[in-house]
């Protein structure tokens, strides 16, 4: 029999060691396991996806079309937004001198029936005798929105109207924001007689230098009354002409959206009915618009970016519009059903004027602002966020029946959820709006994985993460959008349309944040949200393809596949999408059947990967390109292929193929393939 000995020290640590380093050998095991996935995909048939499935929302918040998209340079440009009550506030203009030399008040005596206030300068001093006008002369001036960008080289058109009871010597500048330095000098010399009467005087300015905090200065150093109105400053290089901030608009156009939903939002709506967008009032001539105060959002817009503009844009941007009216509801009152038909009949008369033969009523009207073709808007939206309000199933209802008898063709959106139940009313679409966490929003990649196949679809017209987590905008917030995004790919069959918000901020004046394009005056840059829709610029009428990923860690990392045709170039792709969640990286195999050999090609396939150091990294102005895509060929495209999916990241895999003919399933018959 063997005796029992009891084990010495240093044999308890070599078995110490062992049993060590075994379950440290396991552990290893388990993340290997974790960090390795399969994408099985199916490229014989697929779904088409709704041609306008991914589209922009443009709401005037954060000052994103006043001092924003729209170009004008001058804020409060006819002096209305202090009130009709006189003398009012003239801010953000500006007196150049002191009492002893002039004295600026608010008149109403305009030209313009719908804006009557004027500013009124008496001028006290002259370029001689006993009080004589500083150098430089007195007057106002403007400072823009936070300062105007004015760059050498670039031309500015400026408009005003004027009138005096003498003869007048104007000098018309842009000045640095001092006034000390001239970057660009007009003088207006006029008799008594030729501005006895309010006159338009228009003359074009180039800048000698560049400054990106300017301001526009009307200045005289002749003694006498002086009556301005209207006064414009716009770059002459907008796009198309059409009034358009070019770098802001090339954002937009960079996404290559399918729709464009506009004006809002709560803009739409008003605090109050009495301060809610009518669209009739931002039509015309912009002189004759009277703007109104948003008192949403708590600030003035004279509404040179109007219902015309909006059309306009859409169609500048190959989208579709989407006119959002207000159906008789605001945050505070509500217009009862008995009396919301003088609203129906606004709707009716703005789709009209969209879509009218130019020798209706409301179409000659477009006719004569230049568009004599209709528009091309198919979809409205009546009101907004407003489906809890006590009259609006009622008043919703009216709109409804009086648009499909006069123009049976056009979707009509309403703001009653049905994604979980069915809606209780007739509807095209039902608005279906989410702001909530990172963790929150990447679960919701299953949102409509049960919702009903059958009914009006859905339009994600408002989607992003909010909140704490998403701080101005951040890859996290970025990676659990483009996780939903997949979801919304998937179940593009009950999902028509889906656009991010908002879409813009004035870095000076954030009501709301993260928001997809960041600006000011002179800069701009793109938030990892805005990279991440670039991803899905090309889903729009692409074929969405059955795709199951199998994996151990589906909570956080989710794939996609398409197959879509770039026109321009004549070429054909598999897109493969994958966002991982995860701090580690994935091991991902990707198998493709339903393709046959040599059907992707050896060269010309593209990986493209949005990550950064951190989750929580950020875009700025000092560096707006912290965390953007990087595009880099991909040497080993097959349809079969190992790829490293990095931690916190969006990957994209653009497979160049062989044409190939591919069986269209529909709806009932095609896979919501598993994530």
């Amino acid at each position: 029999m063997a005796s029992c000995k009891v084990p010495s020290c240093g044999v308890l640590l070599l078995l110490f060691f062992i049993g060590t380093c075994f379950l440290f050998q396991c552990f290893a095991a388990e993340v290997e396991v974790n960090q390795t996935a399969r994408l099985l995909v199916d490229a014989s048939q697929g779904r088409p996806m709704p041609e306008t499935l991914f589209g922009i929302f443009f709401e005037e918040i954060n000052h994103a079309g006043a001092g924003g998209l729209w170009a004008e340079l001058v804020s409060n440009r006819g002096f209305e937004a202090g009130g009709q009550n006189i003398p009012s506030n003239i801010d953000p203009w500006a007196i150049i001198g002191n009492d002893s030399s002039l004295i600026v008040s608010t008149d109403r005596s305009s030209c313009f029936e719908r804006n009557k206030v004027a500013l009124r300068m008496e001028v006290l001093c002259d370029s001689e005798g006993t009080n004589i006008c500083p150098v430089g002369g007195v007057g106002v001036y403007n400072p823009g929105y936070w300062g105007m960008a004015i760059k050498q080289g670039k031309t500015y058109k400026v408009i005003f109207y004027i009138r005096s009871l003498g003869s007048v010597n104007i000098s018309v500048s842009l000045t640095s924001s001092n006034g000390l330095q001239t970057l660009a000098t007009s003088n207006i010399i006029a008799s008594a007689s030729d501005v006895s009467n309010w006159t338009r005087v228009e003359t074009l300015l180039e800048a000698k230098e560049t400054n990106p905090n300017a301001r526009l200065q009307l200045t005289t150093s002749r003694e006498g009354i002086i009556w301005f109105d209207q006064v414009s400053a716009m770059p002459l290089d907008t796009y198309k002409g059409h009034g358009f901030r070019n770098d802001l608009f090339q954002m937009l156009a960079n996404l290559k959206p399918r729709f464009v939903r506009f004006p809002g939002g709560c803009f739409v709506e008003g605090e109050w009915l009495r301060n809610a967008f009518r669209w009739k009032a931002s039509i015309g001539p912009w002189e004759n618009r009277p703007g109104h105060f948003g008192d949403v959002w708590m600030y003035w817009t004279d509404d040179g970016l109007g219902y015309f503009e909006f059309l306009q844009l859409a169609e500048d941007l190959g989208a579709l519009p989407i006119w959002v009216f207000n159906n008789g509801i605001s945050h505070t009152d509500e217009v009862d059903t008995s009396a919301v038909l003088p609203f129906v009949q606004e709707a009716l008369d703005g789709i009209e004027f969209a879509r009218g033969d130019p020798n209706s009523t409301w179409g000659s009207v477009r006719a004569a602002m230049g568009h004599p073709d209709p528009f091309d808007l198919r979809y409205v939206a009546v009101g907004n966020e407003d489906c809890g309000k006590k009259n609006y199933r009622g008043n919703y209802l009216k709109f409804y029946d009086a648009i499909k008898r006069t123009y049976p063709d056009i979707g009509i959106i309403s703001n009653c959820d049905g994604s979980s139940s069915p809606l209780d009313h007739k509807a095209d679409f039902y608005d279906f709006h989410i702001y909530t966490s990172a963790n929150d929003l990447f679960s919701k990649t299953h949102k409509f994985d049960h919702t009903s196949r059958t009914g009006p679809k859905a339009f994600v017209s408002e989607y992003a993460v909010h909140g704490n987590d998403a701080g101005n905008g951040n890859l996290l917030a970025a990676l659990a959008e483009g996780g939903f995004l997949i979801g919304l790919e998937k179940n593009s069959d009950v999902v028509a349309m889906a656009s991010y918000a908002p879409l813009f901020v004035n870095a000076n004046d954030r009501w709301w944040t993260p928001d997809a394009i960041v600006f000011n005056s002179a800069q701009l840059y793109g938030t990892p949200s805005y990279w991440v829709q670039q991803f899905f610029r090309e889903s729009s009428g692409a074929t969405l393809l059955n795709a199951t990923l199998l994996t151990n860690s589906s909570s956080s990392i989710v794939a996609s596949a398409i197959s879509w045709e770039d026109s321009e170039n004549a070429k054909s792709f598999l897109r493969i999408k994958v966002v991982n969640l995860r701090s580690n990286s994935v091991n991902l195999k990707v198998s493709v059947d339903g393709l046959g050999p040599n059907s992707i090609k050896l060269s010309g396939s593209t990986k493209t990967q949005l990550t950064s150091s951190n989750l929580k990294d950020e875009n700025s102005f000092t560096e707006p390109n912290k965390v953007v895509p990087s595009l880099t060929l991909l040497e080993n495209a097959a349809k079969d292929m190992d790829v490293v999916i990095s931690p916190y990241s969006f990957t994209s895999f653009d497979l160049l193929r062989e044409s190939v003919a591919m069986k269209m399933e529909g709806a009932d018959s095609f896979s919501r393939s598993s994530i």
